[in-house]
């Protein structure tokens, strides 16, 4: 140990070592059937964090060259199988890489890999192995902590830890600072980093200093940035980490051998903060292993957001937003350590677990299987306070009531959580990016946020923000905060709805032709729409809005006339029937047509079709508005045109010669119901 340590932290480190040293790997080219396996080359470190998954960096799995593809690659994994210090190599395939772009954008050589740096990797052989324990904090204590991996101080491989203290984060809090109170030796890189007081993994060591000691590691809360799954489909992300729960309880509950689990020496920890509930505060470790299986074996939460209100509800307020959302049930327990007020730990989990026994999950759980969750509330209540109990017999009967009374509202209609109409948006949280423009500068601030929905009215949680960046520069310094804010409101029936707040003269943006998440352009994946900034409420546009809604729509040319521009007097736009959905052909900032997009929003219209310049600005718009017509006259009611325009963009995307006319089309959708926030960001230091 490091001189300087505590006895504490001294005594942690003996009674983990052997548990993180069975799970940690190391990494090298994989078995080529001539040598023996096992003996080439250490690339780094891993270690295994579900059974078949092991986690490490991706530029370990990058060794090769720029050449190598990433994902699909195989390597070599030799771990240790067994106590009496044997190990085994098996082969393992590159699941993916964290961010995706790496396979595109492969820094150069001794280059820092750009945050996560993550890679999963999939055993492609069942093997017995030890796991270790993930945190479900969603940031990390800056307490005393070791890393794990792969040396060769005596000449062979083999895996070490040495002892350190975190020193903050880095990166928006993907990475984590690591002291420099020993040295990270290269084979070291992708090993875990373990938190000594908690006896949980909080990060993955990327890199070293050149100047010394320390360096950093890759928090592993970024494995939440894993890619999102299609509709109707079980992620990577809560596909691992329910394995990695169901493991441990397991584990725990097993009486074939007596070795000590990750629990028992998590349990055997020296006591560090107190609890000022005399040990009734917190759960025990056994209650917490046993509380993530019983929720690994429900179906997982529809959105983020469903956890988020969850939490709130135990917690007794809104928690505060981190940088990546919660995306499994496991997730929310980590976002109700040190309640408010007072309350303590244990009794804010066993709310939050009450009430997720009762919740509406994407898909029916296996029979017994939320019973069985409320049957262990009830019984680790029993050590508890007597008025804890009763207020949780009693939510736990509030909430069946009412789940009984959702499920007789939806009967005969499929959709589970937010109500979408046939056809039509959900009713549930949408994404929000706002734009402004820097006067006569070719800069832009953003902010971005999430729209709780008409369930919800008023209810922003802010994601990330910035300020002057170019239009050109627009899509990459967005790309992270818009896929947080994607990963946090879309659910597994639907991709969540981006809506643009800017002035008319921004409605020219090609937010819809930006690539952020995939290959797949943003508005093929999801309906992509522009607001108005906020602004003074118009009278007549919650009649507009309503009479729109249902339809019959009838489409108006607002700035032309038969291909000429036009600038539509107050008096004309006021005069047009209420189910009208005006058509603004031109370019969106050219002139004198673009006071015709203020205009239309002064004039209460909620509902506008517009279109960005053309390729060739002398082509005629006729094709523009027949196909329009044909579009708005098949649709009948508003309500179903961000799906439509989606669809229409996908079948452009897909060279479908029949929507070409559709190309750079956009709609204006001011949804009364769902408030924009009236601040806008700050300017930066005058």
């Amino acid at each position: 140990m490091t001189e300087g340590r505590t006895a504490g932290s001294a005594r942690a480190f003996e009674l983990l070592e052997p548990l993180v040293q069975a799970a940690t790997v190391r990494v090298h080219a994989p078995p080529d059937g001539y040598g023996t396996a096992g003996t080439g080359p250490t690339w780094g470190s891993g270690f295994f964090i579900a059974p078949g998954w092991v986690l490490t960096c991706a530029h370990v799995v990058g060794e090769g060259g720029a050449a190598v593809r990433l994902s699909g690659r195989e390597v070599g994994i030799t771990f240790s199988s067994g106590g009496n210090g044997a190990t085994g190599t098996v082969t393992g395939r590159v699941e993916c890489v964290l961010p995706e772009r790496l396979e595109e954008r492969r820094p150069g050589r001794r280059a820092l890999w750009d945050l996560p740096d993550l890679a999963l990797i999939r055993v492609l052989a069942p093997v017995s192995h030890a796991c270790v324990w993930l945190t479900d904090r969603s940031r990390p204590r800056f307490d005393e902590v070791a890393y794990f991996g792969c040396t060769e101080d005596l000449g062979t491989p083999e895996i070490t830890g040495r002892t350190t203290r975190l020193r903050g984060t880095a990166g928006h809090g993907a990475a984590i600072r690591l002291g420099d109170d020993d040295e990270i030796e290269p084979g070291m890189s992708g090993g875990p980093v373990v938190d000594l007081a908690r006896g949980e993994v909080v990060g993955v060591v990327k890199a070293r200093r050149h100047t010394g000691g320390g360096g950093l590691a890759v928090s592993v809360v970024q494995l939440r940035t894993l890619p999102m799954p299609l509709r109707g489909q079980t992620g990577l992300y809560r596909r691992v980490m329910q394995a990695h729960d169901l493991h441990h309880y397991d584990q725990h509950l097993s009486d074939l051998n007596s070795r000590r689990t990750w629990t028992d020496v998590r349990g055997e920890l020296p006591a560090g903060e107190g609890d000022p509930y005399g040990g009734r505060g917190r759960l025990t470790p056994g209650e917490r292993t046993r509380l993530c299986g019983l929720l690994a074996e429900l179906p997982p939460p529809g959105s983020s957001e469903d956890v988020r209100a969850l939490v709130e509800a135990a917690r007794g307020e809104e928690p505060e937003p981190h940088p990546l959302a919660p995306l499994s049930w496991r997730d929310g327990l980590g976002l109700l350590h040190d309640p408010p007020g007072g309350a303590g730990e244990a009794a804010a989990m066993l709310k939050y677990a009450t009430d997720v026994s009762v919740a509406d999950y994407r898909e029916p759980p296996t029979p017994g299987a939320d019973e069985e969750l409320w049957d262990w509330v009830r019984a680790t209540a029993e050590r508890l306070w007597r008025p804890l109990r009763r207020e949780l017999g009693e939510r736990h009967e509030r909430g069946l009531a009412e789940r009984e009374r959702r499920r007789r509202a939806s009967a005969g209609r499929a959709v589970r959580g937010p109500v979408r109409p046939s056809g039509g948006l959900s009713s549930g949280a949408s994404v929000l990016l706002e734009v402004w423009a820097h006067g006569w500068e070719d800069v832009y601030d953003w902010r971005v946020s999430v729209l709780a929905g008409p369930q919800r009215p008023g209810r922003v949680t802010p994601v990330d923000s910035g300020i002057r960046a170019t239009e050109a520069g627009l899509p990459e310094v967005l790309r992270a905060p818009l896929a947080e804010a994607f990963r946090r409101c879309d659910t597994h029936e639907a991709a969540a709805p981006l809506e643009v707040a800017a002035a008319p003269e921004l409605f020219g943006l090609a937010v819809d032709e930006w690539v952020l998440v995939g290959r797949a352009p943003v508005g093929v994946q999801r309906p992509v729409v522009f607001r108005h900034p906020a602004g003074i409420p118009v009278p007549a546009a919650a009649a507009r809005w309503a009479r729109v809604q249902a339809g019959p729509l009838l489409d108006e040319r607002a700035d032309c006339v038969r291909g000429r521009p036009r600038s539509p007097s107050a008096a004309w736009l006021a005069g047009l029937p209420d189910n009208t959905v005006p058509v603004h052909c031109r370019a969106a900032a050219a002139e004198p047509t673009l006071g015709s997009l203020h205009a239309l929003g002064d004039a209460g219209y909620g509902v506008v079709v517009c279109r960005r310049p053309p390729a060739d600005p002398g082509a005629s718009c006729a094709p523009f508005h027949r196909g329009l017509r044909e579009e708005l006259a098949d649709a009948g009611r508003a309500e179903v045109l961000p799906l439509r325009l989606q669809a229409l963009r996908g079948r452009a995307y897909g060279a479908d010669p029949d929507a070409y006319w559709s190309a750079g089309a956009a709609l204006v959708w001011n949804d009364p119901a769902r408030a924009l926030p009236e601040d806008e960001p700050l300017q930066g230091d005058l």
